[in-house]
Parts: C-alpha cells; sequence; structure tokens
C-alpha cells in the first residue's frame, strides 16, 4: 500500500507488528517451499457457518475462515498481523476522510466476471442496506450517508473509473486501511445481487481458493474448497486445495489428527493440554492470538440490568478464580484477562482504572451479592450456556463451581450442541441465563474488539448492551487524529465496560495447535487461523 499524506506513520503502531504500507507484496507467502503435490488436499477442522455465505453476514469464526479463503479483499494479513496490498494498486488519503482507491488490473472472479470498483462499490452499498439486515454492517458506518434505521445510500462511496473509486469517512481516521482486509469489506460480481440467496449457497469468489462444485458444500458436515487456478496474489496456493469439516468436538478432532486423517487442528481440546505439545514436538503450537474469551448476561432478563444488574454482574466476575482455572485446567494455554482486548494488540492495558473487578475476591463479590439482594431477591439457578462443539465443558464448569463456592447459590452449566444454536438463541434473545461469548480479531485494531460487541445495536451485540458514555468515547477515538489519542478514548471506553460488564472477561486465549506428519509448512497467524495457503503436503 501506498504511504497516505497523512497519519499513516502511525498507523504502524497499532498492528501486531511493523505495518509497512508500500506497494510491494511481504515475503508470507514465499516462506513455504515449493515442496509437496501441488494438488494435494489440506484437510483441516471448522464448523457449520451460521448464515449463507456472504461477505457482510458472515460474523462468526466457522463460517469466516472460508470466507477468507474464498474472497480476496483490497488488503490481507500476513501472519505477524501485518496489512499488504492485495486487489489494492494503492490506497491513498490527503487528509484521512476522503480516501482514493486504485485497483490492481487483471483481477478475475471464478466466473471470468471482472474486479472493478463497482465490484466493491456495491457490495458495500448492499452491506450497509438497512433493509438488507447484513451482520457486519455497522462496519460502514464510518461512511457517509450509512444509517443505522432506515434505507440509506452509502453517498460517500463514488466509482471513478473501472479502476478507481474514492471513500468519504464520516470523521478522519488514520488507520482506516488497517480493517481493509476483513471479509465484510470482500467484493461481490454481479451475478451475486441476481439471487442472492442462492449465491450464499454457492458463492463465487476472487480468492486463492473456490467451491470445489456445485454442492460442495455439505451442510453439518464439511466444506470442500480447491485451489483458484486464475488467482495470482499474495496468497497463491501451493497445494490443491482444502477439506474443512465440522466436528461434533474437539476430541474427535484430535483423535483424528493423532491417526493421521486429519492434517491440521487449529484448536487442541482442554484434555491433550497437558500432553499434546510432547506428543507433536515440533508440530504443535502454543502462542498469543488475538482472541477474547468470556461470557455475558442479557440485559433482557430479570435480576441483569440497572444498578441490581450491575452489583451481580461485579460479584460474579469477582466470584471466578481466573488463575486457578487457567493453571489447571488450560495448563498455561490461557492468561486472565485485565482488559477486553487481547495482549497481542498494541494498547492493550493491564491497568485500566475498575479492572480489579476482575480478581478473584470472594468476600467482596459475597458483599455485592448481598446487596444486590436488598434490591430483589435472587431465586432460581445461574445458568451459563456453551456450545458443546467447542471443547468448553472442563472450563465452563471449573467457572460454575467457582461460582457456586463462592456465592453459595445454585449454578450449572448448559451445553448447547453447536456454535450455531448458541448464536441463534443469542440473537433471538431466548437465553435463560449467561452465554460464552468469546472474539477472534477481525483485524488487529483495539477498535475492532470494542464495536462490533458493545456499541449500540452492533451486529454482535447480542445481549442489548447500551451506553451513551461508551458510544461517545468509541466515536471519539475512532475519530482522533493520532493513534495515541485514540488508544487512550479506547481504554477510557474499556473503564466503562469495566463498569457496566456487559461481558464478564475471562482469558486471553492461545493458539493451541497441531498439524500430523502428513503435511509441513504450518504456520498459525496473529488471529490463530493457519496460513493454509502455504501448506504442503505429500
Amino acid at each position: 500500500m501506498k504511504r497516505s499524506r497523512m497519519g499513516l506513520s502511525a498507523i504502524a503502531l497499532l498492528s501486531v507488528g511493523a505495518l509497512a504500507l508500500t506497494g510491494c507484496a511481504s515475503d508470507a507467502g514465499e516462506e513455504a517451499t515449493t515442496g509437496g503435490d501441488s494438488s494435494a488436499i489440506i484437510t483441516t477442522n471448522g464448523s457449520e457457518p451460521q448464515n449463507p455465505l456472504h461477505p457482510a453476514n458472515t460474523t462468526e469464526t466457522g463460517g469466516g475462515k472460508i470466507m477468507a479463503s474464498i474472497f480476496a479483499g483490497l488488503v490481507s494479513y500476513t501472519a505477524e498481523g501485518d496489512i499488504e496490498n492485495e486487489v489494492a494498486e494503492s490506497i491513498e488519503s490527503d487528509d484521512a476522510t476522503t480516501w482514493t482507491v486504485t485497483l490492481e488490473e487483471g483481477w478475475e472472479f471464478t466466473n471470468g466476471e471482472p474486479v472493478t470498483a463497482n465490484s466493491f462499490v456495491d457490495a458495500w452499498q448492499y452491506a450497509a442496506l438497512f433493509s438488507n439486515a447484513q451482520g457486519a454492517s455497522y462496519f460502514f458506518d464510518n461512511i457517509v450517508g450509512f444509517s443505522y434505521d432506515a434505507d440509506s445510500e452509502l453517498t460517500g462511496l463514488t466509482v471513478v473509473d473501472d479502476q478507481t473509486f474514492t471513500v468519504e469517512l464520516v470523521s478522519p481516521e488514520a488507520d482506516w486501511p488497517l480493517r481493509l482486509g476483513y471479509t465484510a469489506y470482500m467484493p461481490l460480481p454481479e451475478v451475486a445481487f441476481e439471487d442472492m440467496e442462492a449465491f450464499g449457497e454457492n458463492p463465487i469468489g476472487n480468492g486463492p481458493y473456490m467451491l470445489a462444485e456445485e454442492g460442495a458444500w455439505v451442510h453439518e458436515e464439511k466444506i470442500d474448497l480447491i485451489a483458484n487456478p486464475d488467482y495470482d496474489g499474495v496468497r497463491k496456493p501451493v497445494n490443491g486445495g482444502l477439506s474443512i469439516i465440522f466436528y461434533a468436538t474437539q476430541d474427535a478432532a484430535y483423535a483424528d489428527v493423532q491417526g493421521g486423517n486429519l492434517d491440521v487442528l487449529d484448536a487442541v481440546p482442554d484434555s491433550a493440554y497437558e500432553t499434546y505439545e510432547e506428543e507433536f514436538g515440533d508440530r504443535a503450537v502454543n502462542q498469543p492470538a488475538a482472541v477474547f474469551q468470556a461470557f455475558n448476561m442479557p440485559y433482557y432478563l430479570e435480576h441483569w440490568s440497572g444498578e441490581e444488574g450491575e452489583l451481580r454482574r461485579a460479584a460474579i466476575s469477582m466470584a471466578i478464580n481466573r488463575e486457578e482455572i487457567t493453571d489447571v485446567i488450560f495448563q498455561g494455554t490461557r492468561t486472565p484477562a485485565t482488559d477486553f482486548t487481547s495482549p497481542v494488540i498494541a494498547g492493550h492495558s493491564d491497568d485500566l482504572e475498575g479492572s480489579e473487578v476482575l480478581d478473584y475476591n470472594p468476600e467482596e463479590a459475597k458483599a455485592k451479592w448481598a446487596e444486590a439482594d436488598a434490591i430483589a431477591p435472587f431465586s432460581g439457578t445461574f445458568d451459563l450456556s456453551y456450545n458443546s462443539d467447542g471443547g468448553h465443558q472442563a472450563w465452563v464448569d471449573a467457572v460454575v463451581n467457582s461460582i457456586v463456592n463462592t456465592l453459595g447459590i445454585d449454578a450449572v452449566g448448559r451445553p448447547l450442541p453447536t456454535f450455531a444454536a448458541s448464536l441463534d438463541e443469542r440473537k433471538a434473545q431466548t437465553l435463560t441465563g449467561a452465554v460464552r461469548a468469546g472474539w477472534q480479531a477481525d483485524y488487529p485494531s483495539l477498535y475492532n474488539f470494542l464495536a462490533p460487541l458493545y456499541q449500540t445495536g452492533a451486529g454482535s451485540n447480542y445481549e442489548g448492551y447500551s451506553s451513551e458514555e461508551f458510544d461517545s468515547l468509541l466515536k471519539e477515538g475512532a475519530s482522533s487524529a493520532s493513534v495515541e489519542e485514540a488508544t487512550a478514548k479506547y481504554q477510557e471506553a474499556q473503564e466503562v465496560l469495566l463498569r457496566d460488564l456487559p461481558s464478564i472477561p475471562l482469558w486471553y486465549a492461545n493458539v493451541t495447535g497441531v498439524s500430523a506428519d502428513t503435511v509441513d509448512n504450518v504456520v498459525f497467524g496473529w488471529d490463530s487461523v493457519p496460513l493454509y495457503h502455504q501448506i504442503t503436503k505429500g
């Protein structure tokens, strides 16, 4: 990416590594050797996408892994979290408010349609339109013309010619290009708008992989991708494709990788934490990733809003012995949370005002619970829902036991069969208690850990949190003239969250992955997802 004339030297501070805003590709994809069978299919784990595969309506990890493989955006991310140009030739601005995007020539969708400025602008307009109800529509709320409650054209988008478009933001954002590798910003071919429902079942992209054939997505089972022969970007595959298998449990996936029936697993089950590194040696990884784990309490449930709710949320938080759970259950693969982001993101803090609410403090927890009971006595059972296909039972049981032992209330884990089932209950607002709520970053920025989850009306704010103070601080941070000012506002916004506790932060997750001896050149990225394109086999 070409350097803009304002503020882009500061953007480097927001990335996981040094953010090189040049027109040259990094060598991240060239580290893989050219050995192996270029037609070999890499098998890996995944989960059934919650929704049909539309770029702006795929906001969870199962679908995101697929979308990032079959689409190419303006930029992409290296293993370290740096951005590099993909479809974009340049992204420039004089004032960090109006940006000019110039595309590289020669890009095509896999149906032969050219990728043009309209491919991006039309996709973004569709994503932002209120009536289309796209889960990631709020990613466009900084573009002039966006509306949260009515159909409105993004008047800030202007097509100049086939290879150029401009974007006018509501206010300056020096780090705006950093977000453009997220799937919500991917282009769409013209054919998508003829039947968006059908397109979601058989998407046509422009990325390193494509669906193997009509019907390659077998729901609740797997999706098969093959290398896109016409792709010539920075993520060019050295293998023949991916078979992403939707396992019911992580233990089943782990057994398959142990037996050589699965090539790559990006989440080791807790039952193997104590042994997997010794068993897999240099084919095991335990490294920090931009992954945050928590659980949420819906505001629509009795006892969990207002002054009473604020007291109960703090009591529950201080009743959890995070240090003990991360040591005993996770065997050093997790770190107790001190904020709502991740240690691998610049601006992360361990000394925010109010962060003591995340410390294990049984006496204070009991006192706050009693104070809440004085407002309205709590009866019944506290339950914590979780998806059984994610390997969460052990830590949920430990958290529930910690709450029971500290507060003396009835508390249980509530298993749901799949991640999609959990999201469906959250979206329908039919939860009976707390719910597991992790977050894997879409792009390397503090803002991405905050806006999608806690901003009023945001697509992943399923539990209904709303705070004018938080929203205002978030907006001030996004429009700050410098990274330092933005970081300060985002930290202030987190201090509001520490008081309100719409989410109970638990810990930061390392990526704990393994690969079978069937494959080589397996690298896990900053967001815990393997760089599939550079894996060799055979």
